[in-house]
């Protein structure tokens, strides 16, 4: 995967609540689990806070969504 130099964290995964829809934001973490349902993608990610899932679909960039199809448990990730 390519390096992401210069980008931060902005969030903890297990500290999200409902005021936070619509903001963007950058989680890091380990994949928990990852769920291929052919056009669409889950990704548990976890960090020490709890679990966010991220979810990657045909409006997804299809180098981003190759790269999420690739991702295996315990595979560092930093997503925006």
């Amino acid at each position: 995967m390519d390096t992401m130099a210069g980008i931060k964290r902005t969030d903890y995964c297990g500290t999200f609540t409902a005021k936070d829809i619509g903001r963007k934001v950058t989680v890091a973490g380990w994949v928990q689990r990852q769920r291929d349902l052919g056009a669409l993608i889950f990704i548990d990610l976890r960090d020490r806070t709890g679990i966010v899932q991220l979810s990657f679909d045909d409006t997804t960039d299809r180098e981003i969504f190759k790269k999420a199809l690739a991702l295996r448990s315990e595979a560092v990730v930093l997503a925006e």
